[in-house]
């Protein structure tokens, strides 16, 4: 989340489906704007959408908003990592901010990386594709805007 005022926050629910079938919920952080909400925190789990991404959700039965449909991408895409141990993280995290990437730090050893639209994707994927081979991680994209 940013500095903004905290008090136009909203958090808007994602359902999503495990693979046993089940489902869940992210709730991510966004703004009010014209035409939806800006998404203002990096999604771990929900796909096809990415910080910046202009959304549209509607109140369900209790009053919470329900994400509906992406309105405005962003052009930001959303990478997910899975350390095999907590000490490699920050290395790595710190590497994918000099690269011009965000991110942010769930579980221990769970992180999800912002790629602006200016950061050229197929750096980052080779960056990744070597910390994957040496063991270190293990990553899956969750929203890819840009042209691979």
């Amino acid at each position: 989340m940013n500095d903004n005022d905290p008090k136009s926050y909203v958090k808007i629910e994602f359902e999503l489906e495990n693979e046993d079938g089940t489902g869940d919920v992210e709730t991510l952080w966004a703004l009010p704007v014209e035409g939806g909400y800006r998404l203002d925190n990096i999604p771990f789990y929900a796909r096809e959408v990415a910080w910046g991404d202009v959304v549209r959700a509607i109140p369900d039965d209790e009053g919470w908003l329900r994400f509906e449909a992406l309105v405005v991408p962003s052009g930001h895409s959303t990478v997910r990592l899975w350390f095999a141990r907590a000490c490699d993280v920050l290395g790595v995290r710190n590497a994918l901010r000099e690269l011009g990437c965000g991110s942010e730090l769930d579980l221990d050893r769970l992180v999800a990386v912002d790629i602006p639209a200016e950061v050229d994707y197929a750096r980052i994927r080779r960056f990744l594709d070597e910390k994957e081979k040496e063991g270190v991680l293990e990553y899956e994209e969750g929203c890819i805007a840009h042209n691979q």
